[in-house]
């Protein structure tokens, strides 16, 4: 089927579209009822079918690949790797949910999981979701305080935690976080259990309280653990948004509209196939590691690749070498993990023989031109952009060359995915722009399956922060877009990352672009800065590429004069500094808030998701001496 035709029946006959593919998964009770809007803008899908998301993902496909791997976790840290099969994976599931059970969990209990990219992550959610408990996955050494946010508002019965995780060969130590979190909650769980790894010799235990796994799945080894047949719409699990001020939002989602999305996509946007190998570089963590490395690959009854470690070890080909390994098909990676490489030498993308790879996806910011075509040219593969937000769980605006491959346009992640009824409106008057003009890109209800159903113990919250922008009900995605007239959408940055200089609104992604487009520069960082007369001036912090040997001031200059030649006088950079690191998110988002701050002296903020506190300071100390052009 044409993308065109397949994407128009999911808008215009919506219940008829989804109904169809709702036969991708497994139900226990068929779905009464497709659609219910009788609340906009809260939908329910597949109303009074049952289902669950471990059985889909695991039991189901037992009979027909029981023998095919399901999972291989790698650490380049531990140097350990495990390979398990679906046959495998059932027993580790069941016996982890055994476990569960023993502690009292049940279906609707929360469980939060604070575990780094390790095998036993992937049974702990599958084991929740098998039981009908809600998990909510913390990113591994996440501080102390947003750990305890996350407790007090989840509620719940129990913690899962490892010793410690590493990266870059440094230990770093999760139960003294766990321990500091717990002092700090007010609702603390009676039980933690302890993955341990081996890694923290000095690791302390508080009797009673924290649970050895290890004894406990020896205990219950070859259990066997019913699955929980749940409602459709009832919470398969919580993921709270990270970088927010005050009190953190727990994006909910479902269950039943949940496994059809992961069941759809992987098939016709990441073209992946039963028995083929999907290789997501993303942290368990965040929402790509929930959809791309756990619940789409399994559920689509493929391979998936959970990998700990650094893009750069042992050696800046790792990632090739694992896709050569095991014959990845399709790759999921960040524009960031990317521009990480392009540091390196090149040769490396040569190395492995990589004819088995067919697809190359790259999410959670914008792909800058530069790196798009880095990367295509190296690999010699497509490279797919794709648009998606923590909350719509899956691609929101992607090619499908599981269906039908659109052209690559570099620098848009292309074209709206099945379900999402998209506009780009005026900021001020609500209506919709022709092509080509600068709006919000907003979403028109209801939000199709596999999306937020709402802010977890905050209906009001839901709609406050994602419907209440505009006159008309509508979710906002708080991002600067722009269409052309055949529907590809380019995104501009978040809406409070436009900078107003002297009436003129210029997004800080236009900027960064532009300054990537030098030879030297490996990547930039564009914030606004208060200015007397203009109202706002951009400033750019650029990291180099390995190698290069014009003098910073030389190379500065010309960045500002490349975006004085490209965007005009008006967008050409105030200040220009050259920095070994920029601060960034262990997610791999630029902290471009906190840059704000330091070069308006005020309050950071919240640095709690930072990855490397020398990059902070490698800005502090850049701001201090001066910028290499500018005043």
């Amino acid at each position: 089927m044409r993308y065109e035709e397949f994407y128009q029946r999911s808008i215009e006959q919506p219940e008829a579209f989804w109904a169809e593919q709702a036969q991708r998964i497994q139900w226990h009770t068929p779905p009464e009822q497709i659609l219910d809007v009788s609340r906009l803008p809260f939908r329910r899908w597949f109303v009074g079918g049952t289902t669950n998301l471990c059985y889909n993902a695991v039991d189901r496909h037992l009979q027909a690949r029981g023998g095919q791997l399901a999972l291989v976790a790698i650490s380049t840290e531990t140097g350990v790797t495990r390979e398990l099969t679906y046959r495998d994976l059932y027993r580790e599931v069941n016996t982890f949910a055994a476990v569960l059970a023993s502690l009292g969990v049940g279906k609707g209990d929360r469980v939060v999981i604070y575990l780094p990219n390790i095998a036993e992550a992937v049974f702990a959610m599958l084991a929740c979701a098998r039981i009908g408990a809600i998990h909510s996955v913390v990113f591994g050494g996440f501080a102390a305080h947003n750990l305890a946010l996350r407790i007090d508002d989840a509620e719940p019965k129990l913690l899962i935690a490892a010793d410690a995780g590493m990266r870059g060969g440094k230990v770093i130590p999760y139960k003294p976080l766990v321990d500091a979190a717990l002092e700090e909650a007010t609702h603390r769980p009676p039980h933690v259990l302890l993955i341990d790894r081996g890694l923290d010799p000095q690791m302390t235990r508080v009797a009673g309280r924290d649970l050895d796994y290890a004894s406990l799945r020896a205990f219950y080894e070859g259990a066997d653990v019913p699955v929980a047949w749940l409602e459709s719409n009832e919470p398969s699990y919580l993921l709270y948004t990270s970088g927010t001020t005050g009190k953190p939002k727990g994006i909910q989602r479902d269950v039943g509209g949940y496994a059809v999305a992961m069941a759809m996509s992987i098939a016709t946007i990441f073209d992946v196939a039963p028995g083929q190998v999907m290789f997501s570089t993303s942290d368990v963590g965040w929402a790509v590691g929930h959809s791309y490395n756990v619940y789409g690959p399994l559920i689509g009854g493929a391979t998936s690749l959970l990998y700990e470690g650094l893009p750069t070890h042992p050696d800046p080909g790792i990632w090739w070498q694992l896709c050569e390994r095991y014959g990845v098909r399709t790759m999921f990676s960040s524009p960031t993990g990317i521009r990480v490489l392009k540091k390196q030498d090149a040769a490396w993308l040569k190395k492995y023989d990589l004819s088995k790879l067919r697809w190359l996806f790259l999410a959670g910011e914008p792909l800058d031109e530069p790196t798009a075509h880095w990367i295509t040219d190296g690999l010699g593969v497509p490279v797919i952009d794709n648009y998606w937000q923590t909350e719509t769980g899956w691609p929101a605006i992607t090619l499908m060359p599981g269906l039908d491959l659109k052209p690559v346009k570099f620098g848009s992640p292309g074209l709206p995915a099945p379900g999402y009824r998209m506009k780009v409106i005026d900021e001020n008057t609500g209506d919709e722009l022709p092509p080509d003009q600068k709006g919000v890109l907003v979403f028109v209800p209801p939000l199709p399956p596999g999306c937020l159903t709402t802010v977890w113990g905050d209906d009001e919250r839901y709609v406050s922060s994602y419907f209440s922008h505009f006159n008309e009900l509508l979710y906002s995605s708080l991002d600067w877009a722009i269409r052309d007239e055949n529907g590809y959408t380019n995104i501009l940055g978040r809406t409070d990352d436009v900078i107003n200089v002297a009436g003129h609104r210029l997004g800080t992604r236009e900027i960064e672009e532009s300054v990537a487009t030098h030879p030297a520069c490996a990547e930039a960082a564009v914030v606004g800065m208060q200015d007397e007369l203009k109202g706002q001036v951009p400033v750019v912090f650029a990291t180099l590429r390995q190698g290069v040997t014009d003098p910073p001031v030389d190379v500065a200059k010309a960045m500002q004069q490349r975006v004085s030649d490209q965007l005009g006088k008006v967008a050409k950079p105030a200040r220009v500094y050259v920095v070994n690191a920029l601060p960034k998110t262990r997610s791999g988002k630029l902290l471009r808030r906190s840059l704000q701050a330091l070069v308006q002296h005020t309050d950071p903020g919240d640095l709690s998701t930072l990855d490397d506190p020398a990059a902070l300071d490698e800005v502090r100390r850049a701001l201090e001496r001066g910028p290499e052009q500018g005043e």
